[in-house]
């Protein structure tokens, strides 16, 4: 018979999960939130104006944090040891991430560009997901130029440097690329000519890293109803040699002051672009001069005004195309 004066056994409360463990978690937790809030904070104009991808890693971003941290708050068991080493990966996993999104913030344009971007009686501005479009309002003369912007730079920004390109007469399409970075790019010249069939050649530029894409795809470029006649590259050189393959004509601006794009790497790519590339220097330009994002790191110190850069710049590139479009 059992014995009723016997309590029962009180049941065994398991260890909890390892306090470090979960302030951790809180620490990344916080870290994105605070990323996205500062994204959207000080580069909402090109969230909102940029290719869509950025904006959409920034909501999963908030939406996982928030997860995170909700599971992190409650009571959890202690796991077993290999269990537990697949938080710490998991941990360790979303502090890059963190990181990652940080730098992935883009340059945001400013003025003039911004103004640039508002249609008037010489040319019309379009914008979609994927690109913006400044068009001649009396129509263009079949010559477009499709351009790449630099890695992490707000497309609107190249606006008041390559307006002049539209009100001389061509259409100019930029591309919005996915997280900023031309790589993940390649392609979006093919989507430019496919929607403007009327056009019935094409100059393809970029600054930068924008600029090797651009010269990727000038390479690869076929013959067809809508050829690539020209390659404008600002502050920017091939990634390899294209000397014997390129068939566009080549002109390249780059500035003097320039500290990441270099005089001297701009040198030594004459040995990969064809023989009759034109290489014009803007004396006294830096890197950034090229659109209209403020300061970047590592650049030079520019010893002219950003508005004579920028007209010397847009004179160079008016001229390449216009020449360009009269030779047909």
């Amino acid at each position: 018979m059992p014995n009723a004066l016997v309590p029962p056994a009180d049941p065994v409360t398991p260890p909890a999960a390892p306090p470090w463990l979960r302030a951790a978690t809180l620490v990344v937790v916080a870290g994105a939130v605070l990323v996205v809030a500062w994204a959207c904070a000080t580069a909402w104009g090109a969230v909102v104006h940029g290719h869509p991808a950025y904006a959409v890693l920034l909501v999963l971003t908030l939406a996982g944090a928030v997860l995170a941290g909700v599971r992190a708050l409650r009571a959890r068991p202690a796991r077993p040891g290999w269990r537990r080493a697949g938080r710490v990966v998991l941990l360790v996993g979303g502090a890059a991430w963190v990181v990652l999104l940080a730098w992935l913030r883009p340059f945001v344009a400013v003025e003039p560009a911004l103004a640039a971007m508002r249609p008037d009686d010489a040319v019309t501005v379009s914008e979609s997901a994927t690109r913006y479009v400044l068009a001649p309002a009396g129509g263009g003369d079949g010559t477009a130029v499709f351009f790449q912007p630099g890695a992490r730079v707000d497309a609107r920004a190249y606006a008041a440097v390559l307006r002049p390109i539209a009100e001389a007469g061509h259409t100019v399409v930029v591309g919005k690329q996915p997280l900023g970075i031309g790589f993940l790019a390649v392609g979006a010249l093919d989507d430019a000519r496919a929607a403007f069939p009327e056009e019935e050649r094409w100059v393809v530029g970029g600054h930068s890293l924008g600029g090797t894409v651009a010269a990727m795809e000038a390479d690869a470029a076929d013959d067809g109803d809508a050829p690539v006649a020209g390659l404008l590259l600002f502050a920017s050189y091939p990634a390899g040699d294209v000397s014997g393959t390129l068939t566009a004509a080549v002109e390249s601006v780059s500035g003097s002051r320039d500290g990441l794009s270099t005089p001297a790497k701009i040198d030594a790519s004459r040995a990969d672009l064809p023989a009759d590339s034109t290489f014009t220097v803007v004396e006294g330009a830096a890197h950034a001069q090229f659109g209209d994002y403020g300061p970047q790191p590592g650049d030079g110190t520019p010893t002219i005004s950003h508005d004579d850069a920028r007209a010397q710049i847009s004179a160079a590139a008016v001229a390449f195309v216009d020449r360009l479009s009269s030779a047909r």
